[in-house]
């Protein structure tokens, strides 16, 4: 059916209100707006649905979601039968538009088809939903958010019943069901009242988020120390108008995380995300307003977590800029004056703090967790003697340099954290044993009472690392980096992304991956190519012999490049955004001879891409 046909129909079919009708009729005569809405269904794999909200098969709304959900119930009602236990959806939502009400949608049809639905009565991270899923034996968990992106955007996560989202093949499985439905009239749907009399819809309350948080602490070393000196470090923390505001401040404080402020102008929900660019806690925009009450309150720790409470960004007080402030807060106390108060300004002083206070990247994150939990594992004789730490094939080899020296394995997976999820339930039948998990954008994981990253999880370990660092080794995060630095090398990674929208820009992307593929370069930024790695092809090639071997891995759109300096460039389009993304990773002594190594090979590989999409 073409992309007219299918605007059409939506404008006859009773099943379609009138609300979604005259939003469909205002774009009557603009036929890009009309193919871009139309040209083809939101794809369904194995990140769920994510995607601009709007009237269309190629939009967010209220009809894909029931659609989907849909498909799902077939999935779940096929697979399972009685013997396997009653069939339930855990499901939660963030603060995004249209995110409670598409919630809502989702356990309505489920109850609809028979399936018992829980749903959060609030917004709660997705680590949560994927704790929850375990927790009720659900034989699923349904996620509403977008995660960072823009305003106008939200998304559909499935996860299975390990609470791990969805691996490529069973994706495959409910996307086939969803395609079978043709007719929007098919999909069956119970109105709330009735639901909630059959007990197929139950909303959760605050049991579920204890039982998590007492799972967490479980898993995090030095509790101890956090309970007894946790008011030693000062903590600026925002949740981007997301999720993470009640359960992140609440488990902080329970631990013993006395000094924790928070930026109130981003402390509620907004669909509008108003107060920043972008809700995402990657980007150094997303601190300004913390930065502004950091002027004041003089935090060691700056925490950001995006919408939905996955991931975590930090900014750390400089070595210098923490001695000075030590200096003053204890003149202060020796002239008998007060406590800082919290008092935001307009935009005033949040350059000069970058002077003060250094975002950590994502990977330097994930080697410094990795370090202290291999440290005190160690030093409290708990180190497993088949641990595992896992990553992905975007993020940063030092930590394998690291993990070497305390006997543990390092094993990569694609890109998403449900490959590390994967790998977690299938060590349940060998003597592997999981440690952490991390992913360079700000994904982590310690423990396996989830199998997604917590930013919730994450907030706790990076608070307790620093205070373990400060009072028992008397030095700072940036500290123990430099060290690790000095001792394994100068590893710097970097991504650029390029933007492109629509039916066009995908095209683009498809075209650039297939060119690079067919005839890849031998040599970049005056360094020859070693190995040539195509994960849609599952193929590796050593570009020296010729020689080919099979990469162990699911069948991934994903490009990569390994240089004679043992430099890395991955290329891969993003899952959740319309983005073709280039990763970059060198090696070297130093952080200028690191710099000028990564820009070379920034440089020349951009020129190739350029050139192509041009």
């Amino acid at each position: 059916m073409s992309y007219m046909s299918r605007y059409r129909d939506w404008l006859l079919n009773d099943y379609i209100d009138e609300e979604t009708k005259a939003e469909l009729k205002s774009i009557e005569g603009d036929e890009a707006e009309i193919e871009e809405r139309f040209y083809k269904d939101l794809e369904f794999g194995t990140g769920g649905m994510r995607g601009k909200m709007g009237a269309g098969t190629n939009r967010m709304n209220k009809y894909i979601v029931r659609k989907a959900t849909q498909g799902l119930a077939n999935y779940i009602i096929n697979y399972y039968d009685d013997a396997d236990g009653p069939r339930s959806v855990v499901i939660a939502y963030d603060s995004r538009h249209n995110s409670q009400e598409f919630a809502e949608e989702a356990a309505l049809v489920l109850a609809g088809n028979g399936i018992k639905a829980y749903l959060f009565e609030e917004l709660k991270p997705t680590p949560e939903l994927s704790f929850a899923v375990r927790y009720f034996q659900a034989k699923a968990g349904i996620v509403i958010t977008a995660s960072h992106n823009p305003p106008e955007y939200n998304g559909y996560k499935v996860y299975g019943p390990e609470g791990c989202q969805l691996v490529p093949e069973k994706a495959r499985e409910v996307t086939a069901e969803i395609n079978e439905i043709d007719d929007f009239n098919i999909i069956k749907h119970l109105a709330k009242e009735e639901a909630l009399e059959q007990n197929l819809l139950e909303y959760i309350g605050d049991e579920v988020e204890e039982a998590y948080f007492q799972a967490i602490r479980e898993v995090l070393p030095d509790t101890e120390l956090a309970a007894q000196d946790g008011s030693e470090i000062r903590i600026i923390y925002t949740p981007l108008h997301g999720s993470g505001s009640k359960p992140v401040r609440n488990f902080l404080s329970q631990l013993g995380f006395k000094e924790l402020m928070m930026v109130q102008r981003q402390a509620n929900p907004d669909p509008e995300f108003s107060t920043v660019k972008s809700p995402n806690p990657e980007e150094r925009q997303a601190f300004t307003l913390a930065l502004e009450l950091a002027e004041e309150y003089q935090p060691d720790l700056i925490l950001a977590t995006d919408p939905d409470c996955d991931r975590l960004g930090v900014m750390v007080k400089r070595s210098e800029a923490l001695s000075n402030s030590r200096a003053v807060e204890k003149a202060n106390v020796d002239q008998g004056e007060v406590a800082v108060e919290q008092e935001e300004g307009e935009n005033s002083g949040a350059d000069s703090q970058d002077e003060n206070y250094r975002i950590l990247n994502g990977n330097e994150i994930g080697v410094l967790m990795a370090d202290y939990l291999l440290l005190r594992l160690q030093e409290k004789g708990k180190l497993p003697d088949k641990g595992v730490i896992i990553k992905t094939i975007v993020s940063t080899e030092m930590v394998c340099s690291i993990a070497e020296e305390f006997g543990v394995d390092v094993m990569d997976v694609l890109t998403g954290f449900k490959f590390i999820g994967e790998k977690i339930k299938e060590f349940e039948d060998t003597d592997q044993e999981f440690i952490f998990g991390f992913e360079e954008s700000y994904g982590y994981l310690t423990g396996t009472y989830a199998r997604d990253k917590d930013a919730v999880n994450a907030a706790a370990l990076l608070a307790t690392m620093a205070l373990y660092y400060q009072e028992e080794e008397n030095k700072s995060l940036l500290d123990r980096l430099a060290e690790l630095r000095e001792q394994h090398g100068y590893y710097l990674e970097d991504l650029k992304a390029i933007r492109l929208e629509g039916k066009e820009g995908q095209e683009k992307i498809d075209r650039t991956l297939e060119r690079l593929r067919g005839k890849y370069p031998e040599e970049i930024a005056d360094q020859q190519l070693l190995v040539f790695k195509d994960y849609l092809n599952r193929e590796e090639v050593n570009c020296q012999t010729g020689e080919c071997q099979d990469i162990e891995l699911p069948a991934s759109n994903v490009l990569q490049f390994r240089l004679a300096d043992e430099s890395l460039v991955t290329v891969r389009p993003s899952g959740t955004e319309p983005k073709l993304k280039i990763y970059f990773a060198v090696r070297n002594s130093s952080e200028a001879e690191a710099r000028e190594q990564l820009n070379l090979l920034q440089d020349e590989f951009m020129d190739l891409v350029y050139g192509i999409l041009d």
